[in-house]
């Protein structure tokens, strides 16, 4: 479970977190729906809240047209989710139904900067110093 998201469940915050990949979920209908994870979100003091969290790829993410590395800021509220599985089939796994915290409804979604690039800036203020 993600204890610090936990602590901000229900309120809306500003976020960043640095884009990995591109990924497909099964819809209940109709073709998979493309997400997009973002690895190691922070909030805005740059506290890490989690190591990951997959989203849906709104227009918001699509705009920005994500290279891996990429930084992005965005505002979301926080939300508990039920995960794991609550069908009725014998033949799926046993996965036990837990509490888990995402964020929802991403808006203000922008590119603040790349990873390498931020991390070539350090290395040539630590030379300089």
């Amino acid at each position: 479970m993600r204890k610090k998201l936990s602590e901000l469940e229900n309120q809306r915050k500003k976020f960043t977190g640095t884009f990995e990949r591109f990924g497909f979920k099964k819809a209940y209908r109709g073709p998979d729906l493309q997400t997009v994870l973002l690895k190691g979100v922070r909030d805005e003091y740059g506290k890490l809240l989690t190591d990951h969290l997959w989203f849906n790829f709104t227009k918001g993410f699509e705009k920005l047209r994500l290279k891996k590395g990429d930084i992005v800021s965005f505002e979301a509220r926080v939300k508990e989710y039920v995960k794991g599985y609550m069908g009725r089939r014998d033949d799926v796994y046993d996965k036990p139904i837990e509490y888990d915290y995402k964020l929802d409804r991403p808006t203000k979604v922008t590119k603040i900067g790349n990873a390498a690039s931020l991390q070539t800036a350090s290395q040539d203020l630590q030379k300089t110093l």
